[in-house]
């Protein structure tokens, strides 16, 4: 909830501490902030548009797919990881599923996103998860030093802003697709491919942080038509696909396998990093 959050959180406007109130987060400068009726706040400032964000469509096929268990290694594996920390953020947090599973005892979550369809589930998600709409662009609503572990799952990366909110000794967990990942759908459907140099380049530009370890789940997963399409939807491959067209791709792959479900591959690169260096002075 919001309340176990706030705590953690600073005033997009001026950087000052903010206190929850009913119906509305607000700082002592008189900046406000409403809070849905489903429990999240929107902490976005100005009008430039903050960027592409996931629509409902893409949330709802995430929400289903994950909710399926297709992905509950990672998420284990995250929770491993994440063990032990009190206060953790995601950035990029979709619906919460890792997040959740992330939590220890008594921890609690951050989780923000720049799309309000996903916050809303995010919200949700666990009693002691607090949600808000951001922008990773922008300077986060997050005060210096409090987050004990960063996640980053398939999701943009502002590494200035990720060692200024990580305590000393916190670190940074990026998740990214490996190669192989979604084999053979990316050919068979002509979704987005992973270039070889992606890890180096996810390792490059984090300046800000020194990769501490790299390892790779990956395993096989028996997906139908249904899930075909929720994982193609919930992924940036979904700006690209309009639907008559992905479906008429999806019966093409079953009808060449000659079966109801295709094996698939899913691999993924697990980056831990530890901070190196203090960005600028940002409460």
């Amino acid at each position: 909830m919001l309340a176990d959050v706030v705590p953690y959180l600073v005033c997009p406007v001026c950087r000052g501490p903010l206190e929850l109130l009913p119906g509305t987060v607000r700082c002592a400068s008189g900046h406000a902030f409403d809070v849905a009726r489903q429990g999240y706040v929107s902490l976005l400032t100005g009008s430039r548009s903050p960027g592409t964000a996931d629509t409902p469509q893409m949330v709802a096929a995430r929400d289903a797919f994950l909710a399926a268990g297709h992905y509950a290694p990672l998420a284990a594996e995250l929770a491993t990881l994440c063990s032990g920390a009190a206060v953790t953020v995601e950035a990029g947090a979709g619906t919460g599923y890792y997040l959740t599973r992330a939590l220890g005892p008594g921890g609690v979550g951050i989780a923000f996103d720049i799309s309000k369809h996903a916050v809303k589930r995010a919200a949700r998600a666990h009693e002691r998860i607090g949600a808000f709409v951001g922008d990773v662009w922008q300077p986060l609503p997050i005060a210096s030093g409090v987050a004990d572990v960063v996640l980053d799952v398939f999701a943009p990366r502002n590494g200035p802003e990720f060692a200024r909110i990580l305590r000393a000794g916190g670190r940074l967990v990026v998740v990214t697709p490996a190669v192989r990942h979604l084999e053979p759908l990316v050919s068979g459907l002509g979704l987005l491919t992973v270039d070889a140099d992606k890890q180096d380049r996810v390792a490059r530009g984090l300046p800000e942080f020194t990769l501490i370890e790299q390892r790779e789940l990956a395993y096989d997963l028996e997906l139908g038509a249904e899930e075909i399409a929720a994982v193609v939807r919930m992924g940036p491959s979904a700006w690209h696909l309009e639907d008559d067209v992905l479906r008429a791709r999806i019966s093409g792959v079953l009808r060449e396998k000659n079966l109801g479900k295709v094996s698939t591959h899913v691999a993924f690169q697990l980056s831990i990093f530890g901070a190196v260096t203090r960005s600028r002075s940002v409460p």
